[in-house]
């Protein structure tokens, strides 16, 4: 949706721990170092993805960062920045990369995937709008966007990323009035072994579910507030196979916060509104903390960073730093990215 960047986080492997309330933790991150890695009063990052000691942004310009390190250096040299006539000028929200192979995906019409700077896809429609990317494994891919024909945009590699089809409406969940999904972060999709989710939002907001790496599907209602072209579901993660949460709003109500963030402990089929009137309220992207038992998370937005300890029950704001979108090292270690900037976070008890 043309409201709200394709290189590939690490896949996890359900876990299906028991859900349990951690309230004796409420303050287990309580600090939050900044380091600025990277900062250009041009640059516009929506897709960040961080593997095998790589941390890799593509950006609004078609330029794509790699390699700047986990160290948190901030000289040039310890980076390096690729561009070339084919991704110049594209619109990057979506990335994702496997082994030697980086993909990005470009944002309204004509689409256009990219693997190492050759163009794999190709797709013109008034209203194809690309969203988010993610891999089930090195073989296996998939991308979603905005729909053009009466179901949401799927398109899914089974030989690497070299061809990728679009998934025929016949066998999607047809999508209702003024359904789409926002290319905030990069984080629509979520995928815990062979089980996919997918986030929509607008006027309906819903989740997509699929438990066999996108050949069949099925979808589900969330409570989530919806009802006009800027609001739902801007973000999902998943703890294990049972666990998710999702965070959105209405970005141009960025305060209200009575049904922004939803949570799941049955796979996504049932959600309920938690956090229900105290902040945050708009957020665009929400990661679990690795380890946390699924009780811990951080969500980032233009307008700060906050952190629950208890599965979003209560929320404790660590920062006005505006971000995008944010992913994972470890449990005290993440990348974000915005707007002006690419930032090492710390976090601390």
């Amino acid at each position: 949706m043309k409201k709200g960047m394709c290189f590939l986080g690490i896949i996890l492997l359900a876990s299906c721990k028991p859900y349990k309330a951690k309230e004796e933790r409420l303050n287990a991150i309580s600090k939050l170092e900044i380091k600025h890695l990277i900062t250009d009063s041009i640059l516009s990052v929506r897709a960040l993805e961080v593997n095998e000691n790589r941390v890799v942004a593509a950006t609004a310009k078609g330029d794509v960062y790699s390699d700047i390190g986990f160290q948190g250096v901030l000289k040039k040299e310890d980076y390096w920045k690729f561009t070339s006539d084919s991704l110049r000028n594209n619109n990057f929200r979506s990335l994702a990369f496997q082994d030697d192979k980086n993909f990005t995906l470009s944002i309204g019409n004509p689409a256009k995937l990219f693997c190492n700077g050759s163009l794999v896809y190709f797709e013109t429609h008034d209203k194809v709008f690309y969203d988010a990317m993610d891999f089930w494994n090195a073989k296996e891919g998939i991308a979603i966007g905005d729909p053009t024909d009466g179901c949401m945009s799927i398109i899914i590699t089974r030989d690497g990323g070299n061809t990728w089809s679009k998934l025929s409406c016949d066998t999607l969940p047809k999508t209702n009035e003024s359904e789409a999904a926002f290319a905030a972060s990069d984080t629509n999709i979520a995928i815990v072994g062979e089980h996919t989710w997918v986030a929509t939002g607008g006027k309906s907001s819903r989740i997509l579910y699929s438990s066999d790496k996108g050949y069949t599907w099925e979808v589900f209602d969330t409570p989530i507030v919806q009802g006009k072209a800027t609001t739902g579901i801007y973000s999902i993660d998943f703890y294990d196979a049972l666990h998710g949460f999702a965070i959105g709003g209405d970005y141009t109500k960025p305060d209200e916060n009575t049904a922004n963030k939803i949570r799941t402990i049955d796979g996504g089929k049932t959600w309920e509104i938690v956090g229900a009137d105290q902040a945050p309220g708009y957020r665009s992207c929400v990661q679990y903390v690795p380890h946390g038992d699924g009780n811990e998370l951080v969500v980032v937005g233009f307008k700060g960073i906050d952190y629950s300890s208890d599965g979003g029950l209560n929320w404790k704001h660590l920062s006005d730093e505006s971000y995008y979108t944010l992913r994972f090292v470890n449990d005290s270690l993440a990348y974000a990215a915005g707007k002006g900037r690419i930032s090492k976070l710390t976090f601390r008890e």
